[in-house]
């Protein structure tokens, strides 16, 4: 069943699970240049990984979200004070490993913004597993469950398949933003909701997708074969791209100014999430996502999209049949 302007708000939580979460350190130097020390300015943190991003997202717009989250170390402490200084419910689950750190900084001279993202820690069967254990026996009544960002080394690839699998059985539907193998075993197993951009709709089906209409066609191709029933297609300054069984629609990217890039794919679904949690419609939420993920451009840094932002935005956006 598809969501339509009737519904109502959906009774539950959003559940977000991330694999690979992260501390996110951001910083500014004046250059970047080889070998010379690079003197940084002050340290920013935040929670990173995708799944934690949604749930954030979710929560900052007052929606109802959970997290949870394998966590080792002196950063994966790090997360757990972070979100019970926030309020966001979070689940950490305990891991021998460290949890990883990313970092991010920007060259002032051109504002070029450089990313080091570390591989994270190698989970055993059993620690895994058991990320998988807690979305089935979550207590709680359950909107949607999202799955966002990598894998972990020791993870299988098909996880997200399993995931997709374990969602079925208690009736959830299930929400990917991933990549690579992970997301190619999930397609076979079928999800509820797929949010590809370019770059990776292109891996998955190893096609150059050059026009419009070659990335319509491969969006389609993923519901025509059962794999989703709604694919929403990012393509960055060309705006993004919503289809389900019952319509399409596209919108432009808006025109704002931009200070950082991270973070936006990440606002866009917890955006679009949290509008299908409150029984807004497939092209309703579409405007919300678009909204988020502009709102998220303006925040410097990995910082998430503000919701004063979103809502200023929101208005803005242009949704139309595609």
């Amino acid at each position: 069943m598809e969501y339509n302007a009737g519904m109502t708000s959906l009774a539950g939580t959003v559940l977000c699970l991330t694999m690979n979460p992260s501390v996110d350190v951001s910083t500014h130097t004046d250059r970047v240049v080889p070998a010379d020390k690079l003197r940084c300015g002050p340290a920013g943190r935040d929670a990173g990984g995708g799944g934690l991003n949604v749930a954030s997202v979710v929560h900052r717009l007052g929606g109802h979200s959970s997290a949870i989250y394998p966590a080792g170390g002196a950063a994966g402490h790090w997360l757990t004070q972070h979100f019970e200084r926030v309020g966001l419910p979070a689940r950490a689950l305990s891991i021998a490993q460290d949890t990883r750190e990313n970092f991010t900084v920007q060259a002032l001279d051109t504002g070029a913004e450089y990313r080091f993202v570390l591989p994270g820690p190698t989970l055993t069967e059993g620690e895994w597993q058991a990320c998988l254990d807690a979305v089935n026996t979550w207590p709680d009544p359950l909107a949607l469950v999202v799955a966002s960002g990598s894998l972990p080394p020791g993870a299988p690839a098909d996880f997200y398949a399993r995931l997709a699998h374990a969602a079925r059985q208690r009736g959830v539907r299930l929400v990917l933003d991933s990549s690579g193998p992970a997301l190619a075993a999930a397609l076979q197993a079928g999800v509820y909701l797929v949010k590809p951009n370019l770059r990776e709709l292109r891996e998955l089906t190893g096609m150059p997708l050059e026009t419009p209409t070659d990335w319509r066609a491969a969006a389609q191709a993923l519901i025509d074969r059962d794999q989703t029933e709604v694919v929403a297609l990012t393509l960055g300054a060309n705006g993004a791209l919503l289809l389900s069984r019952s319509g399409a629609w596209q919108a432009e990217a808006l025109p704002v100014e931009v200070a950082s890039s991270v973070g936006a794919g990440d606002s866009f679904v917890g955006a679009l999430v949290w509008a299908l949690q409150q029984g807004r419609s497939l092209p309703e939420a579409f405007g919300w996502a678009m909204a988020a993920g502009s709102a998220a451009l303006l925040t410097p840094g990995t910082g998430l999209c503000l919701p004063q932002d979103v809502h200023r935005l929101q208005p803005l956006v242009q949704v139309i049949a595609a």
